[in-house]
């Protein structure tokens, strides 16, 4: 391992988080919240100097190699939600750091679940700082710290690999830097696009930006208790219900549309995919749910917002879905796990990973019938190789160990079945309200500190694809690398 490009690294991103603490900091003193500002600054101050003695000499040796990259991206997103939950320490808003460090990996990996009982009672710029990091985190931190610090190709494409979700990992531009410049380019312009369609509805500034970033980021994070819900607007819902759906497809395919090649981008398979299990689980769910709202508009929106939010694992709520039958319940959890587009800030296994679960499936039936049969796995017209199709199976494999391994061990906790189920499941893919306990209503505040930990690490390792995570524990990891003399 080249031990002095991981620490050079660690130090530019603690640099951007010093920079990122600035901006609560100013929304704190536009609400006259002083008392907050010690808060942002000591974290900010700490992250600094410690930026500054990392990365003030650039090392000799700046290659970066595929283990590296793995302990970069794993390290920076643990130390960034441990740096970010010191302002909730400091200023005793969340006094306990297990709780504090599960807000902010819920808020970084863009999931939602919380530990708060009361939203409503902490300052304007701790709950700007939470969603924020949803905005930061649904792009990927490395991928901000790419657009916006000098890196070179050579140095950062194990980075990129390793952070984005997904099966493959492409480029958009012969230069990775300005890949990540173009995709939080689209990024920023829909953010602001919805920014302004939530404040034409009269919603003010400060909250279109709150949820804003919850939308973009496909974090759920909300200023008031009961989500978007507490609103009862239906153009609130529909706006953020359309822009959760966007934000769940593949940022590939808008610059395919900038660029003008339509065919490429409307004739995706996973697109196709994703937007037709949309289309049969919002109106499956809302037949299912129509005699308990009344009209079939008000079903058709709540069941479309449900969906939209689950699917995209956002986990904003309008209705308490406890409460409905067991068929659209049903529907949710499975739409928790398949999660949004490859290549997008939704979480779950991705749309691309289960196209590819079925038609691997297919092959295999047909070989049972067909024995000479030779056939290929085709995904977005190409043929997929050996490789990707091992690395799509052994995900699942290790998916659902960590499913069985976390269970267990929060069932520890003593909470029901389902409560333990759907809090890993929630967690793991990024989704943010589970079922029962964790339900839109209820929050993760009665777990212990331990299994607050394990769930942060579930967190982790779903946003970054399990393996950066997983591969912290591994020894071989954290060997120096030897040269050939």
């Amino acid at each position: 391992m080249n031990y002095r490009m991981v620490v050079f690294v660690l130090g530019r991103i603690f640099l951007v988080e010093a920079a990122m603490l600035l901006l609560p900091m100013l929304c704190s003193a536009i609400y006259g919240e002083w008392y907050m500002l010690p808060a942002f600054l000591l974290p900010a101050v700490i992250l600094l100097l410690l930026g500054l003695a990392a990365s003030l000499r650039t090392p000799k040796n700046t290659t970066i190699y595929a283990r590296d990259g793995l302990a970069i991206v794993a390290l920076v997103w643990v130390l960034m939600s441990a740096f970010g939950a010191l302002p909730f320490v400091i200023s005793g808003e969340i006094p306990a750091f297990a709780d504090a460090f599960f807000e902010m990996v819920s808020g970084f990996t863009t999931t939602g679940s919380t530990i708060l009982n009361d939203i409503e009672a902490l300052s304007h710029g701790a709950l700007f700082w939470r969603s924020f990091s949803h905005w930061v985190g649904g792009m990927g931190v490395l991928v901000f710290a790419m657009a916006v610090l000098p890196m070179t190709d050579g140095r950062a494409m194990h980075l990129m690999r390793a952070e984005v979700p997904g099966p493959t990992c492409g480029k958009l531009s012969s230069k990775l830097s300005d890949s990540a410049k173009i995709l939080y380019g689209i990024y920023f312009a829909m953010t602001a696009l919805e920014v302004v369609f939530l404040c034409a509805g009269g919603m003010s500034l400060y909250e279109s930006l709150i949820h804003s970033f919850g939308t973009a980021g496909t974090g759920g994070f909300s200023n008031r208790g009961l989500s978007i819900g507490a609103y009862q607007n239906p153009y609130f819902e529909w706006v953020i219900g359309i822009f959760m759906l966007l934000f769940g497809v593949n940022f590939n395919l808008y610059y395919f549309i900038l660029m003008r090649h339509f065919r490429e981008a409307f004739g995706s398979e996973e697109l196709r995919a994703y937007l037709g299990i949309v289309l049969f689980s919002t109106v499956t769910i809302a037949a299912n749910i129509l005699s308990m709202v009344g009209s079939v508009g008000e079903a058709v929106r709540t069941a479309f917002f449900q969906v939209s939010s689950i699917i995209t694992t956002t986990g904003y709520a309008t209705a308490d879905f406890n409460l409905w039958p067991t068929y659209s319940r049903v529907l949710l959890l499975l739409l928790m796990i398949v999660g949004g587009c490859g290549g997008s800030t939704a979480g779950g296994l991705k749309m691309s990973r289960v196209i590819i679960f079925f038609k691997a499936a297919r092959q295999d039936l047909n070989k049972m019938l067909h024995t000479h049969a030779v056939t290929t796995i085709r995904f977005e017209g190409k043929p997929l190789d050996e490789k990707t199709l091992q690395g799509v199976h052994n995900y699942f494999n290790v998916y659902m160990l960590l499913i069985m391994l976390s269970t267990v061990l929060v069932s520890l906790d003593g909470f029901d079945m389902i409560t333990t189920f759907t809090a890993v499941i929630t967690c793991l893919n990024n989704v943010g309200p589970g079922m029962e306990m964790v339900g839109p209503m209820g929050n993760f505040s009665q777990f212990s500190a331990p299994v607050k930990y394990l769930l942060s690490f579930d967190m982790l390792a779903g946003r970054l694809e399990l393996y950066p995570m997983l591969a912290l524990f591994a020894p071989r990891l954290w060997r120096r690398r030897r040269t050939m003399r």
